[in-house]
């Protein structure tokens, strides 16, 4: 019943966000509404991953592999995805990304069916290749606007969708967890997972190519070299990279330090879980307005102020409300960082250069992001949730360094 009004809420709200008040592009409210159902795969991975690793494999180090896997995926999709973006287009893309996704949730059915640890992590790498393809959805919503001004707004609304996948995820998981007899639960969840994915599919059939200007896309396109040694695209790439990075530390380590070290319930670790990915995306209701107030420099500072507090609640217990109050602030502070790296990048980038600086950025970001998920169960089986925190106070201290590169070229700017 959760599922299905989920569902009704999305389309309800991708039907206003197509009235005149919004005034948005159309292929905006179709990525709205597609987004979300192929988003969850990552939820649901991300909230049984480990906990399914950890029945499939008597190596308890190995728990997290599945969700690093799928965040090397990404990373390793990246460049692929960016390729065929441009030369078969967006919309082709999309479709060999969520056909990528539909037969990883096919392998996933089978592994845990026949209880094949090997084939659920391979399951998981496709399903972060298929992810690689998913993410340039976002791209896909800057191109399809004019303004841009209006970048921030539209990667804000789109953001918003993934709400809607923060509870789909474990809500498929958890409702279709005994459809299919399997030996530790979790067939019929993937099963219901490849029927959402077929679904978005079938939306995206009315999305139209978005068109890049002839006038924008002439000129002669910069080596890479020189790009990427823009003070510019640095700190778009360290602001997104570090807040994706720490975010997916902690976040892969919580079902496990709650429910297989600390003995929550499965119910509360979900909740956990749930109440993380909603806050990633719920804060893009104000984005928009705090970015009129205090500037992306503000966002920056505010998602570094917020991941510092993250730390301090982390190391305070590891009751309930700790894991919960402490993943809230997470899903927050990613919110900001990532919104205000991924607003910064077009600055460092022609309209002829966009697919390879967009690759080279998503590479960089997933494969720190895959290697920080791998090293999370790692550490955490080795020293414990406290030790976990108290690792990723440096990377802290180098997005302080980053707000004070951005305010000096903001500053040197104007």
């Amino acid at each position: 019943m959760a599922i299905i009004l989920l569902i009704i809420t999305l389309i309800v709200i991708s039907a206003i966000l197509l009235t005149k008040k919004f005034s948005l592009p159309r292929n905006i409210s179709l990525l709205f509404m597609a987004q979300p159902l192929v988003m969850c795969s990552a939820p649901i991975i991300v909230f049984i991953g480990g906990l399914l690793s950890s029945e499939l494999t008597t190596n308890t180090s190995l728990a997290t592999l599945p969700i690093s896997l799928m965040i090397l995926g990404v990373a390793a999709g990246s460049i692929p995805a960016a390729i065929i973006a441009r030369s078969k287009g967006r919309k082709f893309a999309v479709f060999a990304g969520f056909t990528c996704l539909f037969v990883a949730s096919l392998f996933a059915v089978t592994a845990t069916k026949l209880a094949l640890f090997e084939l659920f992590t391979f399951a998981s790498f496709l399903f972060g290749i298929g992810g690689a393809f998913t993410q340039q959805l976002r791209f896909a919503a800057i191109e399809s606007t004019d303004n841009e001004e209006d970048i921030p707004k539209i990667l804000s609304i789109l953001m918003l969708s993934g709400v809607f996948a923060a509870f789909l995820g474990p809500e498929i998981a958890v409702t279709a967890k005994e459809w299919l007899v399997s030996p530790h639960g979790y067939a019929g969840s993937f099963l219901l997972l490849a029927f959402f994915i077929g679904l978005a599919a079938l939306i995206m059939v009315f999305f139209k190519e978005p068109e890049i200007k002839e006038t924008l896309s002439r000129g002669e396109a910069r080596p890479l070299s020189e790009i990427v040694k823009q003070p510019i695209f640095i700190i778009s790439v360290c602001t997104a990279t570090i807040g994706y990075a720490l975010m997916s530390y902690l976040m892969t380590a919580t079902p496990l330090s709650m429910h297989h070290m600390q003995g929550h319930s499965l119910v509360e670790t979900k909740w956990v879980i749930q109440s993380h990915i909603a806050a990633m995306y719920i804060p893009s209701l104000l984005t928009p307005w705090l970015i009129k107030k205090v500037a992306l420099k503000g966002l920056l500072k505010l998602g570094s102020v917020i991941y510092i507090a993250v730390a301090l609640i982390a190391f305070s217990g590891q009751e309930v409300m700790h894991y919960w109050w402490a993943l809230i602030l997470l899903g927050i502070g990613w919110n900001f960082l990532f919104l205000t790296g991924t607003s910064i990048l077009p600055q460092s980038y022609k309209a002829c250069e966009r697919h390879k600086v967009q690759a080279t950025n998503d590479f960089i970001l997933f494969g720190f992001q895959a290697f920080a998920s791998l090293m999370a169960g790692w550490i955490l089986f080795a020293g414990g949730w406290n030790y976990l925190v108290l690792s990723s106070l440096p990377f802290m201290f180098a997005l302080l360094i980053v707000n004070i590169v951005y305010h000096r070229h903001v500053a040197k700017i104007k």
